[in-house]
């Protein structure tokens, strides 16, 4: 894995534990922008009650207002494939890159962004899936709610 990537990919993670002793579901993302984060977030749906406050969704609230150039110039990392929503959000603010630390729990929207021209790496991070997989086997009721099972 690239320094830069493990870098980023670490805040992210450190963001989904921050999730998870939060009580919520341990997912986490952060937006940088010319090598620095310029914000970062977890997945709060079960903290904040709310419905669309996933990893990504956090990140891109807790960079603030910006210019579609700043994030035309932007690249995310998301310990986990984004889903619809998310992969949405990052289309509609053109970011180019996607960098995703797992995805075997969960696939998301991984053919849509590639399909809209963005760089879509999947890193394959066995403390991603370490994570996920601990969290579903403890909270089936959880993880179905998030991705929209029962």
């Amino acid at each position: 894995m690239k320094e830069a990537h493990h870098k980023f990919l670490k805040a992210a993670i450190s963001e989904a534990k921050k999730s998870a002793l939060e009580g919520g579901i341990p997912i986490g993302s952060v937006l940088v922008h010319n090598g620095k984060i310029v914000g970062s977030g977890h997945n709060r749906r079960v903290q904040e009650g709310s419905a669309i406050l996933h990893g990504e969704m956090s990140a891109l609230e807790n960079a603030g207002r910006r210019s579609a150039k700043f994030y035309q110039d932007c690249e995310i990392y998301t310990t986990l494939s984004p889903c619809p929503m998310c992969s949405g959000a990052i289309i509609l603010y053109g970011i180019k890159k996607v960098i995703i630390g797992e995805n075997s729990t969960f696939l998301g929207e991984e053919t849509l962004l590639r399909s809209k021209g963005i760089d879509v790496v999947v890193l394959d991070d066995n403390d991603c899936k370490e994570m996920m997989q601990d969290f579903i086997n403890k909270h089936p009721e959880l993880w179905n709610e998030d991705i929209g099972e029962d």
